[in-house]
C-alpha cells in the first residue's frame, strides 16, 4: 500500500516558521504552511518518489485525496507534482476527470487551479476531446468559479491547436462576470494566444466591447509590447 508517512516526516523536518508566516500572508492567510519553498519541496518530492514510487492508477485518487485533506498547503503542492509524474508514467484516463474536478473544487486558489488547468485538464481534453461535450460542458456551466477558470485556461499552451470557436464561446459565457479570477483568466488566455495569432486576438477584442477592462488590459499586453 502506498504510504505518505515518510513524506510527512520529511516535511516536518524541513519546516521553517518564519517562512511559513510569510507564505501564509502572501496567500491571504487562507492556508497554513510548513514554510518549505519551491526548490526544497522539489527535492522532498524527488526523495519521496525514489522511496515510494509513483502512485499507480488504482492508488492515485486515494493518495491525492489524502494529501488534499492535510492542513499545510505544501501537501497540495506535492499532490499536484505526483499527478504530473503519474501522467508521465501512465498517461491520463477518462475517469481521472473526477480527480481533476476534486482538486479544482477543494481548497481552491489560483496556485493549485492554474497548475491543474495547464497540466491536467489540458492533457485530459487533448486525449479525450469528446469529454468537452460532457465534463467540459458541466464545468463551463458550473457556479464554481474555479471550474470555469479551468475551462477558460485549459487551452493556454495549445498554441496553433487552440479551438478558437470553443475559446470564443467560453469567453462569451464568462463576459460580464465581476469575478476577478474569471476576468484575469480571460485576459491571460487572450494574451497567451496573441503570441500565436495577434491578429485574431486584436480582432476579437475589437468585436467584444463588453470585455472587462481587466481582461482587455491583460489580453493586449503582448500585442502592445511586441506587435504595435
Amino acid at each position: 500500500m502506498y504510504s505518505i508517512e515518510p513524506l510527512q516526516e520529511r516535511m516536518e523536518d524541513n519546516q521553517n516558521e518564519e517562512k511559513a508566516q510569510k507564505m501564509a500572508r502572501y496567500m491571504r492567510n487562507q492556508f497554513s504552511f510548513y514554510g518549505i519553498q519551491a526548490e526544497p519541496l522539489k527535492r522532498i518530492v524527488k526523495e519521496h518518489i525514489k522511496q515510494e514510487g509513483i502512485p499507480s492508477p488504482d492508488e492515485i485518487h486515494a493518495v491525492v485525496k489524502a494529501l488534499w485533506s492535510k492542513e499545510e498547503r505544501e501537501y497540495q503542492m506535492v499532490a499536484l507534482r505526483l499527478v504530473d509524474e503519474y501522467i508521465k508514467k501512465y498517461g491520463i484516463r477518462e475517469q481521472d476527470a473526477a480527480l481533476v474536478e476534486y482538486m479544482t473544487i477543494h481548497k481552491s486558489w489560483w496556485d493549485t487551479v492554474d497548475h491543474i488547468a495547464g497540466k491536467h485538464a489540458s492533457r485530459l481534453f487533448a486525449e479525450y476531446p469528446h469529454l468537452l461535450q460532457t465534463v467540459g460542458k458541466e464545468w463551463r456551466g458550473s457556479t464554481n468559479i474555479w471550474l470555469r477558470r479551468v475551462m477558460i485556461l485549459f487551452q493556454l499552451k495549445y498554441k496553433e491547436k487552440t479551438d478558437l470557436q470553443l475559446l470564443e464561446d467560453i469567453i462569451g459565457e464568462n463576459t460580464g462576470s465581476d469575478e476577478f479570477f474569471i476576468n484575469k483568466a480571460i485576459g491571460w488566455i487572450l494574451r497567451e494566444y496573441s503570441k500565436t495569432d495577434a491578429g485574431w486576438v486584436q480582432d476579437f477584442m475589437d468585436r467584444n466591447d463588453a470585455l472587462s477592462k481587466l481582461s482587455r488590459r491583460e489580453g493586449l499586453k503582448y500585442i502592445k509590447k511586441h506587435v504595435n
